[in-house]
């Protein structure tokens, strides 16, 4: 069952074609319905919580952003278990990390598990070092000729699990 819980990200479609069958496989956040993405921030707030003065409040915060270009080129991994395409550049997504923080206090990125924010989108999150190495070996195949993918991120997504997986309730647009 999946818990009662929201995030706010990007959403990139640019990158499903290429992304989604490793993450339908090796991404547990895919399976229960979440799309490439980028996250600013994870776990924001139980779905319930999400007032209307929390969505005029992240309406605020991100219509001091304007909309930004990126790529996806490079395939990185975290020292153990994900595998995933970095943005370049990644400040402009930090930033509105930062911006969500200080609009909402007490949240942290991962719950604060993570010392630095590092934006990815992930491909493969798994346990087994050996089997992570074989995907990374795959994917760098099946990605020849498809990186880098050039994307403008002109909006924020708020999901939430209340339909039982990730949908989108709301989308806060950069200017």
């Amino acid at each position: 069952m999946l818990l009662l819980q929201s995030t706010l990200v990007d959403l990139v479609p640019a990158a499903e074609q290429l992304v989604r069958p490793y993450r339908k496989k090796y991404d547990p956040s895919a399976v229960a319905g979440m799309p490439a993405h980028i996250t600013l921030l994870y776990p924001f707030k139980v779905p319930d919580e999400v007032s209307e003065t929390v969505l005029h409040d992240l309406a605020e915060c991100f219509a001091h952003f304007k909309a930004f270009d990126f790529t996806l080129a490079a395939i990185r991994r975290f020292p153990h278990e994900v595998l995933y395409l970095a943005p370049e550049p990644d400040e402009p997504f930090r930033q509105l990390t930062l911006a969500i923080q200080d609009r909402f206090p007490g949240t942290l990125p991962y719950g604060g598990k993570y010392s630095n924010i590092v934006p990815h989108l992930t491909i493969a999150q798994l346990a087994d070092e050996q089997q992570v190495e074989q995907i990374v070996v795959e994917f760098a195949q099946a990605s020849q000729g498809q990186l880098p993918i050039r994307v403008t991120a002109t909006e924020i997504a708020l999901m939430d699990t209340r339909a039982g997986s990730w949908c989108v309730r709301t989308r806060f647009a950069l200017r």
